[in-house]
């Protein structure tokens, strides 16, 4: 008989009482409810702990399902999504319940030619207004030719301003907790974009450009800060030996931000190589299209984005994430204690200084102290690169 580790699946008929914790525990016993139970376990045993920064990645049309506001915004409340990497589109359709619109369940099979003549929005089975996305684009252009936009930013100082605005229009309206980026703002939680031109909020930042705009959203701000919380999340951002976990709703571009922190710095930067600590993912994106929404953990630790010692640590469900998103958020808000706020965009500049010290002092250290492979490298004429890849000799 093998020895291997294993649970015996004791079925038991399940009774009208039953709490979600209950559920999950025993009656998510095998395939992909056994992968969101793991996940359900990890998150609430090691990952939800204090000294673990949690970086969350968002795509898919999450928010105009509500999520935004139901699910992710008490995980930030509670201190257990400490900073995010989400598409423009879910931030854009997140305002407009902060803004007081309106969003309707429909059904997929809707004439949508006669939609459109009738005005209406289908995202799959939600349907609302295009009156919302006029009114949506008309605030966000007012409020960004406000002074404090005026200016070259990143994207998680872009959002923190927006979710500003937004709290502003909660209290005129007598009303909290309707708005994803406005609980980040409270919380300090940085969100980040991946790709800001992606986006109705992109495209109005351009269409303010063409009216003489100065705001620029700077994408090296964004990788060199999500750099700086990967890097500090070990021992900058706690007072104790800390640990990063990426957690991963869908996939997309936003996947990659989250995990490209660890190759910027070893592989760009000359620092640290070690990747996340935890990585969970939630994906319907299958592995061997080659597709990044689908890439699994073992082949992130190839890269350097995960830590090959914590490949245990990694556990990929494959499920819709409107399904599993609930589910686990309702287990750890049960079986979890609130965190206490790391309050990271507050600390933007702080890390961002830090990683910006190690790099200067990586970069002027002896030669004995570059590892050899590189060393070998810059010994090498020009045209021997790979490819014709030419280096100059600059200082």
């Amino acid at each position: 008989m093998s020895k291997l580790p294993r649970n015996k699946i004791a079925p038991t008929p399940m009774t009208q009482e039953i709490g979600v914790v209950d559920l999950i525990n025993n009656y998510f016993t095998a395939y992909n409810s056994a992968r969101l139970r793991e996940i359900c376990q990890l998150l609430s045993q090691e990952v939800l702990r204090e000294g673990v920064t949690v970086g969350v990645s968002l795509s898919g049309a999450m928010t105009p399902a509500g999520f935004g506001v139901s699910v992710l915004a008490p995980l930030i409340r509670h201190g257990f999504i400490d900073w995010m990497i989400s598409t423009g589109a879910n931030l854009y359709h997140d305002m407009h319940y902060g803004l007081g619109f309106d969003l309707y369940t429909g059904n997929p099979f809707l004439d949508d030619v006669k939609l459109r003549q009738e005005g209406t929005i289908r995202i799959y089975d939600i349907i609302f207004g295009y009156d919302v996305l006029l009114e949506t684009d008309a605030f966000i252009r007012k409020i960004l030719q406000a002074e404090p936009f005026q200016k070259r930013m990143g994207t998680a100082e872009f959002h923190y301003l927006l979710g500003k605005y937004v709290r502003e229009v909660e209290k005129q309206v007598g009303v909290k907790h309707s708005c994803l980026l406005a609980t980040a703002y409270e919380c300090g939680v940085p969100i980040y974009t991946s790709s800001p031109g992606d986006s109705s909020i992109g495209m109005n930042v351009a269409a303010l450009a063409l009216e003489g705009s100065e705001l620029v959203l700077d994408p090296a701000i964004d990788v060199n800060e999500t750099a700086a919380i990967a890097y500090c999340a070990r021992d900058g951002i706690t007072d104790v030996e800390g640990k990063s976990a990426a957690v991963i709703i869908g996939g997309g571009s936003p996947k990659n931000f989250l995990l490209q922190t660890q190759p910027q710095i070893h592989e760009v930067l000359g620092l640290e190589e070690r990747g996340h600590d935890y990585f969970i993912q939630f994906t319907d994106a299958r592995p061997d299209t080659g597709g990044l929404s689908g890439a699994t953990p073992s082949e992130a630790v190839s890269w350097g984005k995960i830590d090959p010692e914590e490949l245990p640590s990694t556990i990929v469900c494959y499920t819709d994430s409107t399904i599993a998103l609930p589910l686990v958020s309702a287990y750890v808000l049960n079986q979890c204690q609130p965190r206490q706020l790391k309050r990271l965009y507050d600390r933007r500049e702080e890390m961002f200084s830090q990683l910006r010290a190690d790099y200067q002092s990586a970069k002027t250290q002896p030669a004995d102290k570059i590892p050899a492979a590189v060393a070998e490298d810059a010994e090498q004429p020009a045209a021997t690169y790979p490819c014709g890849r030419l280096i100059p000799n600059t200082p």
